[in-house]
């Protein structure tokens, strides 16, 4: 994004983006109780950007590690006994209740609920050294949050040591045994990274 401030933070339809996502979640209901992981150098930031904005949503901070894969650990831990875990991305502040309720009903069943969404564009792979080539789109499928696991998988699954090739919580459960069940995703449930992600973002809550 080129900006100083985490993109999480930075401000949505007059509100920081993170306050959308966790609204979104507040909405939902089964009343999550929400656990926020963020680096211990923006906790004091956070609080501030609360208290500015008047922002009561009940959650609880708790600091996250070097990785994506560390902060998901570290939240796991602090969860006590039987759940049902949704991992979301922050800057996913579109998501909706609809969604998430959904994804928590698809894990109890099978385990886990992983939110995606099917490529319109045609895709192809280049591998390094050798030519493009085409994939079939019916095939693949855009990855999106929430992730939703029974926490009995999620817990083994973080046993694991970290590696480079875990992108996501799918792709460590995965690596631990644990079949991935996909859920239908949201086109408007937008990861933001780019500033034209924020334009998008903002017509799409207009439409809401």
């Amino acid at each position: 994004m080129n900006h100083a401030v985490a993109k999480q933070f930075l401000e949505l339809e007059g509100k920081p983006i993170l306050m959308h996502t966790m609204e979104a979640f507040q909405k939902c209901v089964l009343n999550p109780e929400i656990i926020l992981v963020l680096n211990i150098q923006q906790h004091e930031f956070w609080a501030e950007l609360c208290r500015l904005h008047q922002f009561d949503i009940p959650h609880r901070v708790i600091s996250g590690g070097q990785e994506r894969f560390d902060s998901v650990k570290n939240g796991l831990a602090i969860i006590q006994g039987d759940a049902v875990v949704a991992v979301h991305d922050a800057v996913r502040p579109l998501v909706s209740p609809e969604l998430i309720l959904a994804s928590f009903e698809m894990a109890v069943v099978h385990g886990n609920a992983i939110a995606a969404i099917r490529p319109v564009d045609s895709v192809r792979i280049k591998k390094e050294g050798q030519a493009s080539e085409a994939l079939n789109r019916d095939e693949v499928y855009l990855i999106q949050t929430p992730q939703t696991f029974i926490i009995e998988q999620l817990r083994k699954a973080y046993e694991q040591p970290y590696q480079t090739s875990f992108t996501d919580d799918a792709s460590v459960a995965e690596k631990a045994g644990f079949d991935i069940h996909i859920l239908a995703g949201e086109r408007s449930n937008i990861k933001i990274t780019y500033a034209e992600d924020l334009e998008m973002a903002s017509f799409f809550l207009h439409k809401k």
